[in-house]
């Protein structure tokens, strides 16, 4: 908490704040004293701006501030509103919450699920457009900053456009580069400040190597981590163990073994829970990994959304469950949310959809619970680089910037193929024959795990002694739930979804979700989609609607 000299502004704050050193700086000047430990100089910054202040916050947050001067109380968050705040209003009044479970807690018209939203979250692993899951429950939309004074209505504002960064003039090829790279190598140093000691989540990919070339640590300072699986290192591992040799800092892999399956129910109640039910029980992984970087580090770094950022990845689509599973409500609603998602894909610039709706949507449920555990940052939401990315010129909408960024830093990095196989300095048919090599890899493990077609599943009964999915499995991804539900996991799932409870759902179709689980736990269909999201359902009800 925040209070200014005279103790008539105070300021309560979720979240860290990347704001330039300059104007921190020139806040001393000005006369205000606070504490460089924690975010009371955001106070000074308020009465200095006053509501302008709101646009100068740069980073993940959420907050309340309270001004007796003016007798007025602002609810505000981040400009893409990835930290969550939700609100209910009725005759009563206005509730708010950072979690919806919360609000569900004290609210009990509430406590009921919004089928539209269900639907979407089955469908698209979303809820859209701001809603909840529950009743009456919404999002509060990104940057916010609504204002509450007594005797009057709700001032429902927001204090950032991206209409601004929109209009913004393409770049030439030559000119955005340049630009990006000063930007980077300026606004970079920002994330690894503070006294907590702060670990780099390393992959084989391009944007957590363009942060270990720039990052401004010692030899032996930055310890780095990768997510390992149980059949062998991936490619992940591999890569990331090599790159951070190279830089001379130390590397952990931290394995999802059977310790992570042994502690699955548990930690699937937990990810639900922590989530207020949008994320699926796959959570379970996000959140047990996280705990164990922790021991390493309180900070993490990662370079999570790189991609979407610099390269406008969009990386969730409607994709409806098997049909007959649900009741047939439900189902239509998969197709209503098929229309929205359209609908808001269609209607947007692509880097304002995968900043503005895919970051809040989708993305934030996963934050949600890494957050949970660690610090978490990542430097490609700052607002410098995001408003510089509208300006990318079409044909370096691809990994050649980042590939050129990492040679920059440090030459040696970029000789390093990434685990996809693309290199900086490719060399003629070698890195295309490992490029294509990889992706076959690729997609070949995703057909034998996730994606596995139903004839496919067939046919892999059949030879279920020879157990092939060793020769696929774990050469990119270190989850591989199709063969869990099926063996390690299939008690839980009888126990959970066989359970007359369970089948008692009205939205469920009880006999086709036994033959569901029959199918999968003896091998001869993939149902993992499924099963991922009726679990989820369940553990809402359990765990969210009627603990409350």
């Amino acid at each position: 908490m925040g209070l200014n000299e005279k103790k008539d502004i105070c300021l309560l704050f979720s979240g860290e704040d990347f704001t330039d050193r300059s104007d921190i700086d020139a806040l001393r000047m000005s006369g205000h004293e606070f504490s460089s430990d924690n975010a009371s100089y955001l106070v000074h910054l308020y009465e200095e701006m006053g509501s302008g202040f709101f646009e100068k916050l740069n980073g993940w947050f959420s907050g309340v501030l309270l001004d007796l001067r003016d007798q007025k109380f602002i609810l505000f968050n981040d400009r893409y509103g990835i930290n969550r705040l939700y609100y209910h209003e009725n005759a009563g009044g206005f509730y708010f919450s950072s979690e919806a479970k919360a609000l569900l807690k004290i609210l009990p018209g509430t406590r009921q699920l919004d089928l539209r939203s269900v639907g979407e979250v089955l469908c698209c692993e979303a809820v859209l457009e701001n809603r909840s899951l529950f009743s009456g429950i919404s999002l509060l939309p990104a940057g916010s900053s609504w204002v509450f004074a007594r005797g009057k209505p709700v001032k429902k504002q927001t204090y950032f456009k991206r209409e601004a960064w929109e209009s913004q003039p393409e770049l030439s090829e030559s000119d955005f580069y340049e630009k990006l790279k000063e930007t980077w190598t300026r606004v970079l140093p920002r994330y690894f400040a503070g006294k907590q000691s702060i670990g780099l989540s390393l992959t084989g990919g391009v944007d957590s190597r363009m942060i270990l070339a720039w990052a401004p640590s010692s030899p032996g300072t930055l310890p780095c981590y990768t997510w390992g699986g149980k059949y062998r290192d991936c490619a992940d591992v591999k890569i990331a163990r090599r790159t951070a040799k190279l830089c001379q800092q130390p590397h952990n892999t931290i394995a999802v073994d059977g310790e992570f399956l042994s502690a699955f129910p548990v930690l699937a109640e937990r990810a639900v829970y922590i989530s207020d039910g949008t994320l699926d029980v796959t959570g379970a992984l996000d959140l047990y990994v996280q705990r164990l970087a922790r021991q390493i580090a309180p900070v993490r770094l990662s370079g999570v959304c790189g991609g979407e950022i610099l390269r406008r990845l969009v990386m969730f689509k409607p994709d409806s469950p098997q049909q007959g599973v649900f009741d047939s409500e439900l189902e239509r609603s998969f197709r209503d949310g098929a229309v929205t998602y359209a609908r808001e894909l269609q209607g947007s610039h692509k880097l304002s959809f995968t900043s503005f709706k895919q970051a809040p949507w989708y993305m934030a449920s996963k934050f949600s619970v890494e957050r949970s555990q660690v610090t978490y940052r990542t430097p490609y939401f700052d607002n410098e680089l995001v408003a510089l990315a509208y300006q990318t010129p079409a044909k370096l909408l691809n990994n050649e910037p980042a590939l050129r960024l990492i040679a920059d830093g440090n030459p040696r990095l970029a000789r390093i193929g990434t685990d996809r196989g693309i290199a900086f300095r490719s060399i003629p048919g070698v890195t295309q024959a490992l490029h294509q090599y990889q992706e076959f890899t690729f997609k070949a493990e995703y057909a034998y795990d996730y994606g596995m077609p139903q004839w496919l599943a067939r046919l892999d009964h059949v030879f279920a002694p020879l157990r092939l999915e060793k020769l696929f499995l774990g050469r990119h991804k270190v989850a591989h739930f199709r063969v869990w539900y099926r063996d390690e996991m299939s008690s839980y799932l009888k126990e959970m979804l066989l359970d007359p409870l369970t089948l008692q759902r009205p939205y469920l179709r009880a006999h086709s979700l036994e033959k569901i689980i029959e199918g999968h736990v003896t091998g001869y269909r993939n149902y993992t989609s499924e099963i991922n999201k009726i679990l989820m359902l369940e553990l809402i009800q359990r765990k969210l609607i009627n603990l409350n």
